[in-house]
């Protein structure tokens, strides 16, 4: 069942995700707004925008979900070896704008971008009210690779990422994976199943699952702690070295 959001409130509550269609996978809901509440209640029922510049705002929840436990996540050598002496620096929220711009960038094996100028503004809106947040990867002054998504309580909804080197966006996710953890923070989710993330530790599960743990994780939609501020070493989080295994 297709349910339509245009002429509701923003924050009217969403359908349950349990009448999402099966074909397409999690398609829920049609229309509406991005704005800021509506987004936040959005998240907080598991349910995220994702549509192209030709089509109206569309709502999902799949089932299963992606997810990626922040204690699971896989460190092959390569990577433990770029994290110690890879020569990256990392920052948290500190260039969110240029992270979702070159998430949106044309890539070779993609036609378009589904982070059309209309996702481009709310999530900005989002970053500005403290829930939209990003991890940046540099080398030197370049910023080489990031990620950026939406935390609410100690759930962190994962929505793009990129690299512009090898193994960049790599430790931006190892770095995000470490500081949940530090908060106590369990869980990424990362929509849907990738070759990619899979291949790092994410796993799917059901849907009624995930959203449990949202309703375990998640209180309110208060924004989470400030992330710590300037820069620091890949390996290393506030000169301690870095738990890679």
């Amino acid at each position: 069942m297709l349910f339509s959001l245009d002429d509701t409130p923003q924050d009217a509550p969403f359908p349950e995700a349990r009448f999402a269609e099966t074909e397409p996978n999690g398609l829920l809901a049609i229309g509406g707004d991005l704005g800021i509440t509506r987004l936040l209640q959005a998240y907080r029922k598991g349910i995220f925008p994702w549509f192209n510049d030709d089509q109206p705002i569309l709502w999902w929840s799949p089932d299963p979900r992606m997810v990626l436990y922040t204690d699971r996540m896989k460190h092959p050598r390569s990577l433990r070896k770029v994290l110690r002496n890879g020569g990256f620096d990392v920052s948290f929220n500190a260039a969110f704008e240029a992270v979702i711009d070159a998430c949106a960038a044309p890539r070779p094996d993609q036609q378009g971008t589904w982070i059309v100028p209309e996702m481009r503004t709310a999530y900005l809106a989002l970053h500005e009210a403290g829930y939209a947040r990003s991890v940046e990867v540099w080398r030197d002054d370049e910023l080489v690779g990031g990620l950026y998504g939406v935390m609410l309580g100690r759930i962190f909804f994962g929505e793009s990422m990129f690299t512009r080197c090898a193994n960049a966006s790599k430790v931006a996710l190892s770095c995000l994976c470490r500081w949940l953890r530090e908060h106590e923070a369990p869980l990424i989710d990362c929509q849907v199943h990738s070759h990619h993330l899979a291949s790092l530790g994410a796993s799917e599960i059901p849907r009624a699952e995930f959203n449990h743990l949202l309703d375990r994780h998640i209180d309110g939609l208060a924004a989470p702690p400030a992330w710590p501020e300037g820069r620091f070493p890949a390996g290393t989080r506030g000169g301690v070295e870095a738990d890679h295994e």
